[in-house]
């Protein structure tokens, strides 16, 4: 295996309202895998609580889990905030302020920002007190870790307007949805119906291929890898796993974290987990040398003015058929990946533009949806999702034992292919 600095390279949906659905987190998942250093495994086998004894597939895969988060949300409903950000002067498409003159929405802390910054020291302090403590904590925090590292890439959860889109009324394929709902699968939907036949074949890669499940989304995968990570992007890779330097970067690793002993219970260890994914520093001090989710949201929030909020719908006659009165706190629900694709094609109802409480703006055309396929929008950001949540578990869990490749590894974000 050939290691550089960020990336080896390699020769040769629905109306559901998850952030990206479960395929879009499944998609991020699979391709955090393909480049998941390979010492990462057996502790991050351990910490998943399983381990394959299939020598045809890996030890241990994160796609399955990718969306667990999102199940979990109905049962613990303080953990919905920690899915989006919101800032009190964003107003896309007119405004994209992040977090603007008056600071962020919501609860301190309660958002995706800070989630990601506390579960990765619950992680980081997990490798250090494992002997003891075992893995049930980190069992929980690295599947939030997964998840939310897939939610900080869709740029509707980085924005609280109109619940992230939620509340905006509009059609795709003449069928009616909401903004949120085309961003979370129907691009995505349209995306795997146009991937070229060629990519139904193996690439000529094991590395790629061994972490492909035969899912519906195997050619799509194949495709961002061969196209977009290892050609078009290769050059920006390095990029996608910087953090600025930050003068208290220091001070996020001196947060402590005390394991219970092996001898308490799950539900001990879990309310220790989840107190903790609750606190933490304020949101702007989420960002270190080496893991800074505000550095990464921020040019993925640009979007919402560049392409993601189209600007018609501020204005008539589009603007006045936005949902009043609906749940601020409700972004999403859980749909397995296949049952959210096979429901695009009846999800919604048929209608015409000016049906009773439109007229509603139609998003699938060459200005929209064209021009978001065209520039490879959703699959950039699904590659990034993927390529800084394996830097994240490459820094966290690779266990390498020349003392200098150690040392490069544990210098900053890595990945391997």
């Amino acid at each position: 295996m050939r290691l550089l600095t960020t990336v080896a390279v390699l020769a040769g949906c629905s109306t559901s309202v998850l952030a990206w659905g479960a395929a879009g987190h499944e998609i991020a998942a699979t391709i955090a895998q393909i480049h998941l250093h390979p010492t990462v495994f057996p502790t991050l086998c351990a910490v998943l609580n399983f381990t394959s004894t299939n020598p045809n597939e890996p030890q241990c895969h994160l796609a399955p889990v990718a969306a667990w988060a999102d199940k979990l949300r109905y049962k613990m409903r303080w953990s919905a905030a920690l899915h989006y950000v919101g800032a009190l002067d964003d107003h896309p498409s007119q405004t994209c302020a992040f977090p603007g003159s008056r600071g962020w929405a919501g609860k301190q802390d309660g958002n995706v920002l800070s989630a990601i910054r506390n579960v990765s020291n619950i992680l980081e302090d997990s490798v250090y007190y494992r002997k003891t403590a075992g893995y049930d904590a980190a069992n929980e925090a690295v599947k939030f870790l997964i998840h939310f590292m897939g939610d900080l890439h869709m740029p509707l959860h980085l924005t609280g307007r109109d619940r992230g889109g939620n509340s905006d009324k509009v059609l795709f394929n003449h069928r009616q949805t909401n903004l949120h709902s085309v961003w979370d699968g129907l691009l995505i939907a349209k995306a795997l119906r146009s991937v070229p036949r060629k990519y139904e074949r193996p690439l000529p890669s094991r590395k790629i291929e061994y972490a492909l499940r035969g899912t519906i989304y195997d050619s799509y995968v194949r495709m961002i890898m061969a196209e977009g990570v290892l050609t078009k992007w290769q050059p920006e890779l390095n990029s996608w796993l910087t953090c600025p330097s930050t003068p208290d970067s220091a001070s996020h690793h001196s947060l402590a974290f005390s394991f219970p002993t092996s001898l308490a219970s799950f539900w001990q260890q879990a309310t220790l987990v989840w107190s903790r994914v609750m606190s933490g520093g304020s949101t702007i001090n989420s960002d270190d040398d080496l893991i800074c989710p505000y550095h990464w949201a921020k040019p993925i929030h640009a979007l919402n003015c560049d392409i993601v909020w189209p600007k018609a719908l501020d204005k008539p006659p589009y603007n006045e058929t936005r949902l009043h009165g609906a749940s601020s706190s409700s972004h999403h629900h859980f749909v397995s990946p296949e049952a959210e694709l096979a429901q695009v094609d009846r999800a919604g109802k048929f209608v015409g533009s000016n049906a009773v409480g439109g007229p509603y703006l139609e998003l699938d055309t060459p200005e929209y949806s064209g021009v978001i396929a065209r520039d490879w929008i959703v699959e950039k950001l699904l590659a990034q999702a993927g390529i800084r949540l394996a830097g994240v578990l490459n820094y966290l869990f690779a266990e390498i034992e020349d003392p200098e490749e150690a040392k490069l590894w544990r210098g900053g974000l890595r990945v391997s292919l």
